[in-house]
């Protein structure tokens, strides 16, 4: 009866389309990502331009770790990178290509070193709960990854090439051509690294740590008539790292892994105040582990994702929208320690955003999953957003949101339990916005009760398992600065983000470990005629790597100098030289992982 409501729901979805009969046209929706863009305004988000994108494009920890508030741990330079943000684990963050939700299958996360941002032209860093639009893992926050087009005449090339210490080389061509009537986006990157850089205070080296990959993205588009688009997004990602050792520990291991996504997308603006946008997306994911990089034994995994999906956009008046969204997923999901499994999950969401009158707007969604896996809640949000004055707003969210057991947590062949629940949060937040002229200001508080949360922990037995067992309180203040102006002949920018975090287990009141209290980032540009310059300050507290609070890595602070210089006779070519960790920092963020000394890096941008 589920399957049968589900695929009603479906057709009845296209069946209130026929009955329109008005040629009215909406403008047209470049983001595929409409819950981001229509849907989106009370909460607090950070937009990454392609400018920015291309200053730190070595790997999006880096991009990220630079110009937002979230914290990275990271294996080594090119090795896996986790996050935490607002206090959560990495499976509580999502990363969304697109509008697609594309955390792995397997563990249910995704490593921030396996993405080459120069893939996408804006990258959106959205704060708090949005499990109602993006499913299973936005709880901290979600990562965005978006192809931005439109339906215009422009034909634009671009190539990239960066090269630096430790044998770094970053290549990315970009070509851009569309009409009224076609789109055709594509874009590749090679990155590679023989990353043997010294460890800063020992007489050793980073060793087997090199890293290659390439990656494809691309879009394809086609607008049949004014109402009717068709889009393809496409995306492939293919790498293969040696992963380095520990200060005492060395290591022969190398990991490959493979990713593809393909997502189409019609689009129908043909009645009344109403965008129908249908979308069918395949997603593969499979890796390979080698604990000796000179045998030929390894571990694997892989998944395969199909989702089909349903969204109406519909105008109620000027003021008021709403949207709804019916998707169905079926996943299917194997490894060595994983026999095949299948798994169906159906979702409803509702959204719907109202300005009441000029200085107060309103968001109000919901969502519900049907599956045989697990129980899920009723998930929600409700916030709004008060401007009485023109300099100052006031904004407010309340969100329930959850995480499902991943193919691990369920499935591992004498570890994994099907009784698991979902990670339930309840989330509060509120945030005052000030807007002086050529200064931003914006300062949140922010409270998230989470239980059932799932810990991988030793049984009576001793055999380690998947349990529902901790519950963590996190309270926390986030701030951020924008101050942008120009003095004669010299134009500035600085920007300044900082967060205060408290994560604690509820068992025995203790930070989570990799979670700093404090995290600072900051950047002063200035730009006169052709040459810029910027200087970024990170500052990192420091963070326990054990649950007693017994054992830390010490507070570090970074500072990085950028320099770009555009030729006067060739307007659209820049060259630029990149300095990190200019004081030659040691530096941990895992035990026993250091991070690499001074580095440079040259860069040369043409667009033609």
């Amino acid at each position: 009866m589920r399957n049968i409501l589900f695929i009603l729901l479906f057709f009845v979805s296209f069946l209130a389309l026929a009955q329109q009969d008005s040629i009215v046209h909406l403008k047209e929706v470049v983001l595929t990502d409409v819950s981001l863009q229509q849907f989106s305004s009370t909460v607090s988000k950070v937009e990454i331009n392609d400018s920015v994108i291309k200053t730190n494009s070595g790997s999006l920890t880096q991009l990220l770790n630079n110009n937002t508030g979230i914290y990275f741990k990271e294996n080594g330079k090119g090795m896996v990178s986790s996050v935490s943000f607002r206090g959560t684990t990495a499976q509580q963050t999502a990363v969304i290509w697109n509008g697609i939700n594309v955390n792995s299958q397997l563990n249910g996360q995704t490593d921030f070193n396996t993405i080459n941002p120069t893939d996408f032209n804006k990258i959106t860093v959205r704060s708090g709960g949005g499990s109602v639009s993006y499913g299973s893992g936005a709880i901290g926050g979600s990562v965005h990854l978006n192809n931005d087009i439109s339906f215009v005449d422009k034909t634009n090339n671009s190539l990239q090439i960066q090269y630096g210490s430790f044998e770094t080389t970053l290549v990315n061509y970009k070509l851009k051509k569309s009409t009224n009537k076609h789109i055709v986006n594509f874009n590749v990157t090679r990155n590679q690294s023989v990353n043997n850089y010294e460890y800063v205070g020992y007489e050793k080296k980073n060793e087997n740590g090199n890293y290659d990959n390439i990656s494809f993205n691309s879009v394809f588009g086609y607008k049949f008539n004014r109402s009717n688009s068709l889009k393809l997004y496409s995306y492939y990602y293919n790498g293969e790292r040696f992963f380095s050792g520990t200060i005492n520990s060395p290591s022969k291991s190398k990991y490959l892994d493979l990713n593809t996504r393909n997502l189409l997308e019609w689009e129908n603006t043909s009645f009344k105040n109403l965008v129908s946008k249908f979308k069918v997306a395949y997603l593969n994911e499979v890796y390979k582990y080698f604990e000796n990089k000179d045998s030929e034994l390894f571990s694997t995994g892989k998944a395969n994702t199909l989702l089909i999906r349903s969204n109406l956009l519909y105008n109620l008046n000027s003021r008021m929208k709403m949207s709804s969204i019916i998707q169905h997923n079926y996943v299917e999901g194997s490894g060595t320690n994983i026999e095949l499994k299948q798994q169906q999950i159906s979702s409803f969401s509702i959204l719907f955003t109202h300005e009441l009158f000029s200085k107060l707007n309103y968001e109000v969604s919901l969502r519900k999953e049907l599956t045989e896996v697990y129980k899920s809640p009723l998930l929600y949000t409700f916030s709004f957003k008060y401007s009485p004055f023109s300099f100052y707003a006031l904004r407010a969210v309340v969100s329930k949101n959850f995480r499902i057991p991943t193919y691990n947590d369920l499935y591992w062949q004498g570890s994994g339990s099907l009784s698991l629940k979902p990670e339930q949060s309840q989330q509060f937040e509120f945030s005052n916005d000030f807007k002086l002229k050529k200064l931003e200001v914006t300062i949140t508080g922010f409270y998230n009760k989470m239980t059932d949360m799932l810990r991988w922990v030793p049984n009576s037995s001793g055999q380690w398992q998947p349990m529902n067992t901790d519950q963590v309180n996190i309270t926390g203040l986030e701030s951020s600065l924008k101050l942008k102006g120009k003095i004669k002949n010299m134009s500035y920018n600085i920007v300044g983000n900082y967060s205060f975090t408290k994560s604690e287990d509820n068992k025995n009141g203790k930070q989570l470990i990799y979670v700093p209290f404090h995290k600072f980032s900051s950047s002063l540009g200035l730009r006169y005629k052709a040459i810029s310059f910027v200087y970024q300050y990170n500052f990192n507290d420091l963070v326990y790597t054990s649950s007693d609070n017994k054992n830390k890595l010490p507070k570090y602070g970074l500072s990085n100098l950028y320099v770009n210089y555009s030729f006067q006779f060739l307007s659209k070519t820049t060259l630029g030289f990149q300095l990190l960790n200019v004081e030659n920092k040691p530096y941990q963020n895992v035990l026993s992982r250091p991070m690499p000394g001074r580095n440079y890096m040259f860069n040369l941008n043409l667009i033609f």
